[in-house]
């Protein structure tokens, strides 16, 4: 790979030939070797918006002559595109604002624009990457917005879509086990009967309100920092600018984005990723009670319970011949427990506003549109791969029902509790079900014995 030298203030760095970003960016790579990991492409691509809108608005305005802004504007449209992915090299470990990472930005646009104009990539002439790229605009008010635009924007089209499938998938089973009896179960042992249907209706309904919980605490997001520029003081930036952004922005996303109440709020703290974070750790603690039970209802198939059967996608077992695995629902709880733990990072990441800043936005960002993706995706595949192949084991459910000792509740409201216990219990010492066990002690007639307990 062959380096060639650039410039700016701090000096010359060596950059590779055949990169788009400049001196700013190599010099973070350089300094911030840490993990190898970078922001979610869905970041990148929404910071890519920000940098077209705030092009057009700057134009008109009357801040940029139309020769950059078109060649601006027709980068950044190229970089929201997908078309400069492997441009994005900073590690996520970087400044806590998030510069580096506006900053490569900045100079992918920038070389970009050069190129479209001059027909060389690179340099600061006659696109420069701060004073047109990155104009009325600082990192400490950017970041900040598109960490709310980019999660709003995988809610609405990856997120809720996601969970109104799994949600369909599970009512669906609801409505077409509705009609089949089986055995309730409390602290792990035999209650009641229900209906499979009614398991189901719950599971369903778990995932309705996570979904109506999203939309309530999503709409806190879509306040932008935008326009707060260092501080949050609006500092060199138009007094029209931000709203005219963000009127474009909620125009082109269909996202209601206004421009934050208070900047100082806005910059310094991250109450909103907070809350969202939080019904992200609901949804995720609804997903492991539904797959748990899933994957228990569908355990055996012949040594366990064994109500349902679940879809067999693979071999279970490298030893174990004919063995077939939960692997949907293993796989939803595995994802889970990472947006569990993602929402600690979450949390102490919001709490890292110090005065006017966060200083841990960038991590902040990777865990949250990281939850949002995990959830959106293994709600999609636990919809289509498990849920809807899901059948009833009637017969399982029917047997199991009969051999329960916890039948002997429906007898109470004719031979009270302590008559009811006993036959419950000489059922379970002599195998007999409840009904053989009344029957032989006559404790209710014939009639009143089948109609309690067929």
């Amino acid at each position: 790979m062959k380096l060639v030298p650039e410039n700016d203030s701090m000096g010359t760095v060596l950059v590779p030939e055949d990169a788009y970003f400049g001196p700013q960016t190599q010099r973070a790579v350089e300094n911030f070797p840490i993990s190898g990991f970078t922001l979610p492409l869905s970041f990148i691509h929404s910071l890519a918006l920000v940098k077209k809108y705030a092009a057009m608005i700057n134009s008109e305005l009357g801040l940029l002559n139309g020769q950059i802004s078109q060649a601006v504007i027709q980068a950044a449209d190229e970089v929201a595109e997908g078309k400069f992915d492997g441009q994005f090299v900073v590690d996520l470990f970087q400044t806590g604002s998030g510069t580096s990472t506006n900053m490569n930005m900045n100079e992918v646009i920038s070389s970009r624009a050069n190129e479209k104009i001059t027909g060389r990539k690179g340099g600061k002439t006659p696109v420069h990457p701060n004073d047109h790229v990155n104009l009325c605009q600082s990192s400490n008010d950017v970041i900040p917005s598109v960490i709310h635009i980019s999660a709003s924007l995988l809610i609405k089209e990856k997120l809720i879509p996601s969970l109104l499938s799994l949600s369909k998938a599970l009512s669906d089973k609801a409505t077409e086990f509705r009609d089949i009896n089986k055995i309730g179960r409390t602290h792990l042992q035999d209650a009641v009967p229900v209906t499979l249907g009614n398991e189901f209706s719950g599971y369903a309904r778990q995932i309705e309100l996570g979904i109506s919980r999203i939309n309530a605490s999503r709409e806190n997001l879509y306040e932008l920092a935008l326009g707060g520029t260092a501080v949050g003081t609006g500092l060199n930036a138009h007094p029209q600018f931000a709203q005219k952004v963000i009127n474009l922005l909620a125009q082109k996303t269909g996202i209601p984005f206004t421009e934050a109440k208070n900047h100082f709020s806005a910059q310094g703290a991250q109450d909103a990723c907070m809350e969202i974070s939080g019904t992200l750790k609901t949804v995720a603690v609804s997903l492991v009670k539904i797959a748990n039970d899933i994957r228990w209802l569908s355990s055996g198939p012949r040594c366990g319970i064994g109500e349902t059967n679940i879809p067999s996608l693979q071999p279970g077992s490298s030893i174990m011949p004919g063995k077939i695995n939960p692997v949907i629902p293993e796989a939803v709880l595995q994802v889970a427990a990472q947006v569990i733990g993602n929402d600690t990072t979450i949390m102490i990441c919001a709490q890292s506003g110090n005065f006017e800043l966060n200083v841990m936005l960038p991590l902040l960002a990777y865990n949250l549109l990281q939850s949002i993706t995990l959830i959106s995706s293994a709600a999609a595949v636990f919809a289509e791969k498990c849920i809807t192949g899901i059948s009833a084991n009637a017969a399982k459910c029917a047997s199991d029902i009969e051999k329960s000792i916890a039948l002997a509740t429906l007898l109470v409201p004719y031979t009270g509790y302590d008559k009811a216990a006993a036959v419950a219990k000489k059922a379970y010492e002599t195998g007999k079900t409840v009904k053989e066990i009344a029957e032989e002690e006559k404790l209710l007639s014939e009639e009143i014995l089948n109609r309690l307990l067929k």
